[in-house]
């Protein structure tokens, strides 16, 4: 990837198929595809459940370029859904469908994941936020990575939006990273020296019959199998645009700052996994409304006022990159609270689900061209 290439963006968001009169999942997605592979070609895709839609931006240059495809994308696939009759969701998890009557899509690559995973795959039915930033060397890609684990609760907090699963309050902000984390696989991985040592634990096991390739590993954060991209992967998908291009640039910009440390020959100190997935269970289960621990200091701080320092922590590369704009929202978006937290609130006033449902679409149409 050439220099001009250097923390360009990537952002795929998966998205709930709707039927407006049930507000029920509706597994849709062949008719879906067949005309938005005429307006969107090879921007759109099935996943493997039919009542799910993803769409993945062209590469972005900067921010305000990602703002633009997310807009485009968003409302491409809005009009083609209601087209149909139908609406599109952006929520980690749907509020009361139920897996079990989602049908699954007819492709050989899900069904050998659902003969290999069996109940696991089939109650995947989750909806994420994916965002990829461009580098130009897989060794520090990979040293990139290995800092950026620690800064993943805090990016994950802001993005929670699957309170809901099968009809119940969870009582976790991001219900969507508990059904995830029984695939194996998963979660945030450990660090690596360097990208040798990396392909070597890829090659071990693909030579010993655990994936056919590493795109079967899907952790938190990975290099991507086939692009010169860092992929950032917890996120369940925000409501609305606003949160996933700001939820992006703070992706961006970390990438960025730890990448200008490192090219000065300044470390960010790396913990072990098994300390950052303390954090990740908490932003999982609170979201923006409960405690983190700052590690550094050894004591628990209000996970809003760590991701006001992690704005602090990026700060000189937010010229550079040309998204202060961008950034400065997330200080909207701890004051309006987490996509999970307003969904509770309209649940808590109207004790309907299918109001929840009707508040999703509304807020993920918002800015939208439709």
């Amino acid at each position: 990837m050439s220099q001009d290439k250097l923390f360009s963006i990537g952002i795929e968001e998966e998205f709930q198929i709707i039927d407006p009169k049930t507000r029920e999942l509706k597994s849709h997605i062949e008719q879906i595809m067949g005309e938005g592979k005429v307006t969107l070609k090879e921007q759109v895709k099935a996943e493997m459940h039919q009542s799910v839609v993803e769409v993945g931006s062209n590469i972005c240059y900067n921010i305000q370029e990602a703002r633009s495809e997310v807009v485009r994308l968003r409302s491409t696939l809005a009009k083609i859904a209601k087209s149909q009759g139908l609406e599109i969701a952006a929520a980690g998890t749907h509020p009361f469908s139920r897996w079990e009557e989602q049908e699954i899509t007819d492709h050989p690559r899900y069904h050998s994941v659902v003969e290999d995973m069996q109940q696991v795959a089939r109650a995947n039915l989750i909806f994420g936020l994916h965002v990829h930033v461009g580098m130009n060397d897989k060794n520090e890609i990979i040293h990139v990575m290995n800092a950026m684990r620690y800064f993943l609760p805090h990016i994950f907090a802001l993005s929670a939006s699957s309170p809901f699963w099968k009809g119940r309050d969870t009582g976790f902000k991001s219900y969507r990273s508990k059904i995830f984390d029984r695939f194996p696989r998963t979660g945030i991985p450990d660090h690596f020296n360097s990208y040798s040592e990396y392909e070597s634990y890829v090659n071990l096991l693909v030579k010993t019959g655990c994936i056919d390739n590493a795109k079967k590993i899907w952790w938190d954060i990975r290099p991507h199998p086939f692009f010169n991209t860092l992929e950032i992967r917890i996120c369940d998908i925000p409501m609305r645009v606003d949160e996933t291009v700001a939820v992006a640039a703070l992706i961006q910009a970390v990438a960025a700052k730890l990448h200008k440390l490192l090219k000065q020959n300044l470390g960010f100190r790396l913990y072990r996994r098994l300390y950052i997935n303390e954090n990740k269970w908490r932003a999982a289960r609170y979201g923006l409304e409960g405690k983190m621990i700052d590690f550094g200091k050894q004591t628990e701080v209000p996970t809003i006022d760590l991701i006001k320092e992690l704005i602090l922590f990026v700060d000189d590369v937010l010229d550079e990159l040309g998204s202060r704009e961008e950034i400065n929202f997330i200080h909207e978006m701890l004051k309006m609270k987490s996509s999970a937290t307003r969904q509770l609130k309209v649940f808590k006033d109207t004790n309907d689900l299918t109001k929840v449902v009707d508040f999703i679409i509304q807020e993920t149409n918002l800015g939208l061209n439709i």
